[in-house]
């Protein structure tokens, strides 16, 4: 497949020093690429915690931005240079994006929401569309946070609706009910679950907060329990959803994430190691199967570092985004410019089953899925400030679209134009 034959796709690309930023839309229609920068507002000076959050694009490729203050959303043609692109977590089966708000750098804090006791989450529904509704934000605790989804299932029927949010500095997870047909408790903070283990503490009368740091949360609708990755303590809480109480606590060292796969059996945790080698930094991936509870298989690989990861819809690859991390003579050797493909038909081994080569490190990732397969990739390559475009099935580099000069911040998602 050549350039002139890729099928029609539309992207948004979003990229920034972390300050201020811009957006692109990039339309591939019949052969022929062009790139629309949205006219961009000035900065409007406020603090970090009252920039508007980019919620999305609307039918016409307009701004959907949304006030933290005033909870008010609106859709605009500019796109304001301080607006902050949160992360952002898709609820499954649902119109909802939960968006995660990490605090006050120096305290952790949304003052603006939660005064002085903790961070917060929004929770916003049909998010690219002018129907675009906020539903509430809801106080968590302090530091950076991931979510996970939990619900009824076809072999675990009784668990209830919640969304659990991690969060790092304080050492807990944050439960909060999900369902929308219990309207008095739908949204509410419902528990918090402290992940302290004293004996691993300096004071052992300290709870929180604590050094677990959870960084990796995921729930698993075939064993109907939680997992969350303890970085700290360098193991993974097995939490009972019905109680909320953690069951076991199962070693796993040396990995700084994990995630689930598509079918939800096996976690899959990723890390890096840069003390045993003062030249090479090696990446770890191992599985865990959650049906036995043990590791089924682990690669190590000499001069990668892992970033983030992503699945393609059929669930039947895994793609590793790669960055630059390690002292001046590991980042010598380190390969930051490669996508890395796993193979998931071969769980529980993990199989790698393609480098492709981008020449600069790959940021975020989305899919261009037709008839319910993955035709293309697409990657945000930050330094270049380019889009790369690999063939889905193949794995091969297709295509690279230049956006900007490049920045050190980059997020890109298709769109429903094509």
């Amino acid at each position: 497949m050549n350039n002139t034959q890729l099928p029609n796709y539309s992207l948004a690309y979003y990229s920034g020093d972390r300050k201020t930023g811009s957006v692109t839309i990039i339309n591939h229609q019949h052969g022929k690429t062009s790139t629309n920068h949205l006219p961009i507002d000035p900065a409007s000076q406020l603090d970090k915690l009252r920039k508007p959050v980019l919620v999305g694009l609307d039918e016409a490729d307009q701004v959907i931005l949304f006030d933290p203050a005033s909870k008010q959303i609106r859709i605009q043609a500019g796109f304001p240079a301080d607006t902050f692109p949160a992360h952002i977590y898709p609820e499954p089966n649902t119109h909802r994006d939960w968006f995660m708000n990490d605090g006050d750098k120096e305290s952790g804090n949304d003052t603006v929401n939660c005064g002085e006791s903790g961070s917060s989450v929004t929770v916003i529904e049909n998010t690219a569309s002018r129907q675009a509704n906020f539903l509430k934000t809801i106080c968590v605790g302090r530091g950076h946070h991931q979510a996970a989804f939990a619900g009824p299932s076809a072999t675990m029927p009784d668990v209830a609706h919640r969304a659990y949010i991690s969060n790092l500095t304080d050492g807990t997870i944050s439960v909060i009910a999900n369902n929308p047909n219990e309207t008095e408790s739908y949204l509410t903070l419902l528990d918090t679950i402290n992940l302290c283990q004293p004996e691993k503490e300096q004071n052992p009368d300290q709870s929180t907060p604590n050094n677990a740091f959870p960084h990796g949360l995921v729930y698993s609708p075939l064993s109907g329990k939680l997992y969350c990755l303890n970085n700290g303590y360098g193991n993974i809480a097995v939490i009972n959803p019905a109680n909320h109480q953690i069951e076991a606590r199962i070693p796993f060292k040396g990995h700084s994430n994990l995630f689930g796969s598509p079918d939800g059996r096996y976690l899959i945790g990723r890390g890096a190691d840069r003390k045993s080698d003062a030249d090479h930094v090696i990446a770890k991936v191992s599985v865990f199967d959650t049906v036995n509870n043990t590791i089924t298989d682990s690669v190590e690989l000499q001069d990668i570092y892992i970033s983030k990861y992503f699945f393609n819809c059929e669930g039947s690859k895994l793609y590793l985004t790669t960055a630059s991390s390690g002292s001046p003579e590991q980042q010598q050797n380190l390969q930051a410019d490669v996508l890395l493909v796993f193979d998931m038909t071969a769980l529980p081994k993990i199989k790698l089953m393609d480098q492709v080569k981008l020449g600069s490190a790959p940021g975020t990732l989305d899919f261009l899925v037709q008839d319910g397969k993955t035709t293309l990739v697409f990657s945000s390559n930050s330094e270049e400030g380019v889009v790369a475009v690999v063939d889905g099935n193949s794995n091969v580099l297709l295509d690279k679209i230049q956006v900007n000069n490049g920045t050190n911040h980059s997020r890109l998602w298709t769109l429903s134009r094509a």
